[in-house]
């Protein structure tokens, strides 16, 4: 008895020490969706008896997200990454010395755990991505956003470190990207920017706030705050000499495209404007069209289906409290969806998160702000030189329904330097591709067209003035 009660003391002692433990470090561990292997590593910190995380994805070469908020506590590790759209969960498993738990995001939900340690993962570059040395300077640099009270990292190139050069700033798309756009493993924003570099344009190119180096909360932030970050990099760049400030441009990727208006708008420091896959239209009118044509399940009814969507729409964009709009959004879904999914028998469970995950994006802040902004109306007030370029295989943004609205807006403003291109066979990222959808990125080794690249460089170089 004296044996067993020893043994249990024990193991006691080693279940409190590993709570109480300090886990900082990387976690890294693998998990499968579908035949696809994904890694993930945690990088975890603990500062002033708080923890916090990094979360790197190598497989889709994801760096830099940062959680909301990291606790462990009593053998139980939460990462709540409700401002990236993701969570896990897990606890640790003291004889395994592992986290056992579940990765979600949106829908998602896939068993995880993790490890002490970073695993090795094979070089991913695709073909397009320069290697060093390049043939043009590079500078990490930095600059606040004062109004907002955060930093904003990026990286600045230029032709030479000597001289004047026209600078563009580069606009990511919407979701938390870092300096290089990364997304299904590629890096379309380090392309680009080395392909202007080597043409002579500089470039400026950052981490969204909250991601990367950038400090700030992105979860909290809406189209109309990105578009001051961008202001913030307008002024950076007046401040540097190799900078010439009569040849400052904005070239905005998607999100991007409807950012750069507002900060054009807002400031006498910009020369000329690229809108790549960009909306002409109100984010209303392109919610209910991509919650037809993105949508991953039959309905009976497309009228009645698109009906129901203007009215989550109209419930999240009325003046009603956050508490009542997730109220009535929640009823609504549960009579407009949940049949829908049930019919295709669906489990409840999958159900019940799919409704979850849409209620809480559609009464965040970016959501609120993007269905009631209507970028026509910004690009409408542009009197600067205008490039809009979107392929016609693009299935997230319909290039002739936006570029229509892109062209009705200029005309409408009397602006009398402008270019609106559709590129044949290029998708949402400007790959040539053979359907646009969403799940052929990834698979497609090129990264930006080379035709995409020339006609952005060849016109940015006829407006520098």
């Amino acid at each position: 008895m004296k044996t067993i009660i020893s043994i249990t003391l024990i193991l006691t002692l080693s279940i409190a020490s590993v709570f109480s433990q300090d886990i900082s470090g990387d976690w890294s561990g693998k998990t499968k969706r579908g035949d696809k292997e994904i890694t993930f590593i945690f990088n975890i910190k603990q500062e002033n008896g708080k923890y916090s995380a990094i979360m790197n994805i190598p497989t889709f070469r994801i760096s830099g997200m940062k959680p909301a908020v990291t606790t462990f506590t009593n053998g139980k590790l939460t990462i709540d990454g409700s401002n990236l759209g993701m969570s896990y969960i897990a606890d640790f498993n003291s004889e395994l010395q592992q986290f056992e738990g579940h990765y979600k995001e949106g829908g998602i939900e896939m068993a995880l755990n993790l490890k002490k340690g970073a695993l090795e993962v094979a070089d991913q570059r695709r073909p397009q991505e320069p290697v060093k040395p390049y043939p043009y300077y590079e500078e990490e640099v930095m600059f606040p956003n004062k109004e907002a009270n955060i930093s904003l990292a990026g990286t600045l190139t230029l032709p030479n470190n000597k001289g004047k050069f026209p600078v563009v700033i580069l606009i990511s798309g919407s979701g938390p990207q870092d300096r290089d756009e990364t997304f299904m493993g590629h890096k379309p924003f380090l392309v680009l920017a080395d392909h202007l570099t080597k043409q002579g344009i500089g470039v400026l190119r950052f981490d969204d706030r909250g991601q990367g180096e950038s400090t700030g909360d992105f979860g909290s932030a809406t189209t109309e705050d990105f578009s001051k970050d961008v202001l913030s990099a307008i002024a950076y760049l007046k401040t540097r000499k190799e900078v010439d400030k009569k040849n400052i441009g904005l070239v905005g990727h998607s999100e991007g495209g409807i950012i750069a208006p507002l900060a054009a708008n807002n400031s006498n420091d910009v020369a000329f404007m690229v809108l790549l896959a960009s909306t002409g239209i109100s984010g209303a009118e392109l919610s209910v069209i991509q919650s037809k044509t993105l949508r991953q399940f039959p309905v009976k009814d497309e009228k009645a289906y698109e009906e129901n969507a203007r009215k989550a729409i109209a419930i999240v964009t009325s003046d009603k409290s956050e508490s009542e709009i997730k109220t009535e959004l929640i009823a609504h879904y549960d009579n407009f969806l949940r049949p829908i999914l049930s019919d295709l028998n669906v489990p409840e469970k999958n159900i019940n998160a799919f409704i979850s995950n849409q209620v809480n994006t559609s009464i965040k802040p970016w959501s609120r702000y993007f269905l009631q902004y209507n970028p026509a109306d910004e690009i409408e007030k542009l009197q600067i030189p205008v490039l809009s370029l979107n392929g016609s295989k693009d299935t997230q943004v319909n290039a002739k329904i936006n570029q229509n609205g892109i062209r009705q807006a200029l005309i409408k403003g009397g602006n009398k330097d402008y270019k609106i291109l559709e590129l044949e066979n290029l998708n949402h990222f400007f790959q040539e591709c053979d359907t646009g959808k969403m799940d052929e990125y990834r698979k497609i080794e090129q990264t930006f067209s080379p035709i995409a690249l020339k006609e952005i460089s060849s016109w940015v170089l006829e407006h520098i003035n």
